[in-house]
């Protein structure tokens, strides 16, 4: 299905033009735009995780219940939650209540900061999968568009050996979509081009 005109006369992916206009806002304004901040990164690494086996919508609407759940995704912060604060997650209705994917969340913290004492950042680890560059495809339908790459298998394999969990190929290359490692709006997008100028805002 390519893109296909609403309303407002604009072209939006197929996924990004229903009647959920959070959902349409999503693809208009986040999905696909570069993030390089490192709680940003932080927040979509949690958020695409708790996503296994759920949708996205289902996501994007408990996401204010992740930030205030989540102390505003402050790794720092979230490495140190104990057993109490596992308590009051599983306990929260704002976010999805699964035990394991609050305890990936927890350990991602902490193996964020493990990034942090080599020397590096999460955002320039997760920016090295792409040469720190965004990939632009050219994507007519989403058919064509893959569940994962080369290089979510590359992060997906690079980030499990470092301790992180909920981080397979294609949850990873999901994560690499949504924070603009790569441009995989359709060309018939409006965002597609807009996207693919030289600097686009995080």
């Amino acid at each position: 299905m390519s893109g296909t005109p609403v309303t407002d006369g604009l072209v939006r992916c197929g996924w990004g033009d229903g009647p959920d206009l959070e959902y349409r806002a999503y693809h208009d304004r986040e999905w696909g735009v570069p993030v390089r901040d490192e709680r940003h990164l932080f927040e979509l690494l949690v958020l695409e995780g708790s996503q296994a086996g759920l949708s996205w919508s289902t996501i994007l609407h408990k996401q204010e219940g992740y930030r205030r759940a989540f102390a505003s995704f402050d790794p720092a912060i979230v490495a140190g939650f104990d057993g109490a604060d596992v308590e009051r997650l599983l306990a929260d209705p704002g976010i999805v209540r699964n035990q394991a994917k609050v305890a990936a969340a927890i350990g991602n913290a902490q193996a964020t900061l493990d990034l942090h004492r080599a020397g590096t950042t999460l955002a320039e680890h997760l920016w090295s999968f792409v040469d720190g560059r965004p990939i632009v495809n050219e994507w007519m339908a989403l058919a064509e568009i893959p569940a994962e790459t080369d290089a979510s298998r590359a992060m997906s394999r690079d980030l499990r050996a470092r301790g992180f969990r909920f981080v397979g190929p294609t949850i990873c290359y999901a994560l690499m979509q949504s924070a603009g490692l790569v441009n995989d709006h359709l060309v018939s997008c409006y965002r597609h081009d807009q996207l693919s100028a030289p600097s686009e805002p995080d």
